[in-house]
């Protein structure tokens, strides 16, 4: 094998997260999730409301893009390591969306069960027995330096109506991840995201944090 193709099967060395974190959301449900995947690791994490740090706009077009831009923003501002998610549902017969404008079909008042609604309007104007969605999470860490790393997570599912249960935030009560019965609504923390053994890291969220855990967490 020459060096060059010998270099390229190389695995990426990717950096150690070690110490004080800033979690880079202002969202109470993704802060909690966030901080119970982070727990059995030992990192101290802090978020970016209570540091009082600015929401930068999110100007990206994908959600890498904007997991970056938050990332990289609250680790200027902390002078700290950084961890930011950006996440969403995307709906396949509305050609992705709200996608990454999940939260703002929301609105600033945060009203996912009228973003529910919303969704649930734009289905049956369509008439659309195609019911399919996934959710998408898209995590980087940024360090105050420029050096980042990003990790992508997905899970598939249809969309049911009515809303299922009162567990997690935003659209989980409506998403039903294949083969399952129970929607992201109507299930525990454990059961949604929670990483082996407590659980099966089955959300999109856990997916993505679990290729992050592996490189920059577990050695």
């Amino acid at each position: 094998m020459s060096r060059q193709a010998a270099k390229s099967a190389e695995k990426p060395v990717h950096r150690r997260i070690a110490g004080r974190l800033v979690i880079a959301t202002h969202n109470p449900g993704k802060l909690r999730e966030l901080r119970d995947l982070l727990a059995p690791h030992g990192i101290e994490a802090v978020s970016a409301g209570e540091l009082g740090l600015a929401e930068p706009d999110e100007t990206g077009a994908t959600f890498r893009d904007n997991a970056r831009i938050k990332a990289q923003a609250a680790a200027a501002a902390s002078k700290l390591p950084a961890f930011a998610d950006d996440s969403g549902l995307a709906v396949e017969v509305l050609g992705g969306e709200p996608g990454i404008h999940s939260a703002r079909w929301a609105g600033p008042d945060k009203n996912f069960a009228g973003a529910m609604q919303k969704i649930e309007t734009m289905l049956r104007e369509r008439n659309a027995a195609d019911r399919r969605a996934h959710f998408v999470s898209a995590l980087c860490v940024a360090w105050p330096d420029g050096h980042v790393e990003e990790f992508e997570g997905r899970v598939d599912g249809t969309l049911v109506w009515p809303p299922r249960g009162d567990q997690g935030f935003g659209y989980d009560p409506v998403f039903l991840p294949d083969g399952h019965s129970r929607t992201f609504g109507e299930m525990s923390a454990d059961e949604k995201h929670g990483l082996p053994p407590k659980g099966k890291g089955l959300s999109h969220r856990a997916r993505a944090f679990f290729k992050l855990a592996e490189a920059c967490l577990e050695r």
